[in-house]
């Protein structure tokens, strides 16, 4: 029996025990830990262990370091161009005390992506950063899969090399897209884990990104993951954003998303290339 279907099973005549909750149905709707049961004043042993699990894969997804080598390498098979970063914050522990650091490249980083820089005409539409945020097992899992996509429906755009950034919180994209001279920054990142999504990929789109931009200049798109917000879904959003973000020259609360999915046929991603589960 698996974990879901034994954590949606109900309780069967040998668990006299357990006072079964009437909203029992509606669990098959809902990944939330709704209608658990009781057994007296306490939940009943079986999802008192799967939330402990939960939390246990929540706090491994925080502290897991990103495969750099290995997501490289996977950018190399696609013959686009890659650079790894690293933010400010020297270590986990100073990462997750100092939110600022992480938003920050160090010396080094900086120096690493001036010879990559478009200059005049020759500026760069859109670079990509995949970065390990809060659950490096995210962008490890969702993030080439996401750009495979989004490439594939991409004509024209002049694509810089993609950034993998460690120790890195969102607006460490700000500094990387000045340094690229590019129109636009992707951050793909690992969301904050929850107790039922331990690997949930983010994307924020800036325009011009620079040093100092808010929160209120980018637009995002969250929960991408095959349980959430598919690959091709959140492909359809980003390619949306980027022409409309090109069109208007903003991102931000001026910048809504007003696509609309039916399920289309986007053009075909090489699924043989995606990163391994």
């Amino acid at each position: 029996m698996t974990r879901e279907t034994r954590d949606h099973a109900p309780a069967t005549a040998g668990d006299s025990a357990i006072t079964v909750d009437p909203w029992h149905a509606l669990r098959r709707f809902t990944a939330a830990r709704i209608a658990l049961g009781r057994t007296g004043s306490s939940l009943p042993t079986a999802p008192l262990l799967a939330f402990n699990l939960s939390h246990a894969q929540a706090r491994d997804a925080v502290h897991t370091p990103l495969d750099t080598a290995l997501l490289r390498r996977e950018l190399d098979k696609r013959a686009l161009d890659s650079v790894e970063v690293c933010s400010a914050a020297e270590n986990r522990e100073q990462y997750l005390r100092r939110p600022d650091l992480g938003r920050m490249l160090d010396v080094q980083s900086a120096a690493c992506l001036v010879p990559y820089a478009g200059s005049g005409t020759a500026r760069t539409d859109l670079v990509f950063v995949i970065a390990d945020g809060l659950s490096a097992n995210a962008a490890a899992l969702h993030a080439i899969p996401l750009i495979d996509r989004t490439i594939a429906q991409l004509r024209g755009w002049r694509i810089g090399p993609v950034v993998v950034a460690t120790q890195a919180r969102v607006a460490i994209g700000d500094p990387i897209g000045a340094l690229l001279n590019a129109d636009m920054v992707a951050v793909l990142i690992g969301e904050r884990p929850g107790l039922s999504s331990p690997a949930s990929l983010g994307v924020y789109l800036t325009y011009r990104p620079a040093t100092g931009r808010s929160d209120a200049e980018r637009n995002c798109i969250s929960n991408v993951r095959p349980e959430g917000l598919s690959y091709d879904v959140a492909a359809f959003k980003l390619v949306h954003l980027l022409e409309a973000a090109r069109t208007m020259k903003l991102t931000g609360v001026g910048l809504k998303d007003e696509s609309v999915w039916c399920g289309d046929v986007l053009p075909a991603a090489d699924d043989s290339l995606d990163s391994p589960a």
